[in-house]
């Protein structure tokens, strides 16, 4: 009877025993649920690179921020062109505070988006058909194929885009010498629309998005329609980083003793406007002696665009969103000429990064 009893015990705690000491044992990890299919398992692989056997991981990439671009020109006394300067030639001046130069290029061969404005008012209507073939000269000489671009700008009583950004110089051919004369004269619209479009033009495809942006005026200088005043017009080139470009079509000279070395008479207040326009941007005047000098000043413009140099800074100052900075670049050599823009406007952020263009 009592081993009865005691068989009977233990069946009964049998299974208590058996659900404590499940209960003390820790719970196997749960299996994972798989995807269905092997692309959603890549989407939820972690994204990581794997170093290659035997390749050491690149260097991380540096970005530079808040630079200023500058393209400076440097003439000796007889205007030939300096191109054999060095970085530690230069000094950068902003409001007067020496600035460290970041990149440093000579001869710069950047892509460029080139505005042809041409004043077609019935001032200019004897030289019309000349300005149209220096234009057209110009072109087929400064553009290259598949690298640089240009558009087309008349204005007489307003401005027109008569041909939009293209590497195609039949098509700029065509639209220069279709042409007619006739109308006022405004000139600062023009040159303030040609800003606006030369802030945003079509960027060559690769790593290196910049370009060099030009704007080329020919005309007398006399505005009578404009809706912008003078500083609106210079505030859009300087906002958009143009350098102004322009030829005189006054005739107002003075030859004296030697026909060969004409002096100018005087400078009209036509002249004194587009002299402005080009000193304020970097750019150049050009007051051609006879129609024929044309040509000469545009084969100039085509020289001097390949014979600059690349300056890139970062200012030592905080920007002041709107805050119109001056800028000063010298060089410690004697004689010599320095031309860049005179300065700059402060936006939300100085664009953003520069190769090294050495």
């Amino acid at each position: 009877m009592k081993l009865a009893h005691l068989l009977l015990a233990l069946i009964f705690l049998l299974p208590i025993s058996a659900a404590h000491a499940q209960r003390q044992m820790p719970a196997p990890p749960a299996a994972p649920q798989l995807p269905s299919n092997p692309a959603s398992i890549a989407a939820q692989a972690p994204n990581r690179q794997e170093t290659p056997p035997n390749q050491s991981q690149p260097p991380p990439i540096s970005v530079t921020t808040g630079l200023v671009h500058l393209v400076v020109t440097v003439t000796d006394r007889h205007r030939n062109f300096v191109t054999d300067l060095n970085q530690s030639d230069f000094q950068v001046f902003e409001n007067g505070t020496p600035e460290e130069i970041r990149f440093f290029g000579r001869e710069t061969d950047l892509p460029l988006r080139i505005g042809l404005l041409l004043d077609t008012s019935n001032s200019i209507r004897p030289r019309l058909s000349f300005e149209q073939d220096a234009a057209v000269d110009f072109l087929n000489k400064v553009i290259r194929h598949n690298k640089d671009m240009a558009f087309l700008m008349t204005f007489d009583n307003q401005p027109e885009v008569i041909q939009n950004f293209t590497g195609d110089l039949a098509l700029l051919t065509d639209a220069i010498h279709r042409q007619r004369a006739g109308g006022g004269t405004a000139l600062d619209d023009a040159i303030y629309r040609a800003s606006e479009i030369l802030s945003n033009p079509p960027l060559p495809s690769g790593a290196d998005p910049d370009v060099r942006r030009v704007i080329v005026v020919i005309s007398d200088g006399d505005d009578n329609l404009s809706d912008h005043a003078l500083s609106d017009a210079i505030e859009a080139a300087i906002r958009s980083e143009a350098a102004i470009y322009t030829i005189s079509t006054n005739t107002d000279w003075l030859a004296i003793d030697d026909e060969t070395k004409p002096t100018k008479y005087h400078l009209s207040e036509g002249d004194k406007v587009l002299k402005t326009f080009a000193d304020e941007t970097g750019g150049q005047a050009f007051f051609p002696y006879r129609i024929d000098d044309l040509a000469q000043s545009f084969l100039d413009i085509g020289t001097e665009l390949r014979s600059q140099y690349y300056i890139a800074y970062s200012p030592s100052a905080p920007l002041s969103v709107g805050q119109y900075r001056k800028i000063s670049v010298q060089t410690g050599r004697k004689g010599l000429l320095v031309r860049t823009r005179k300065g700059y406007y402060a936006a939300a952020s100085v664009p953003a990064s520069a190769p090294d263009k050495q």
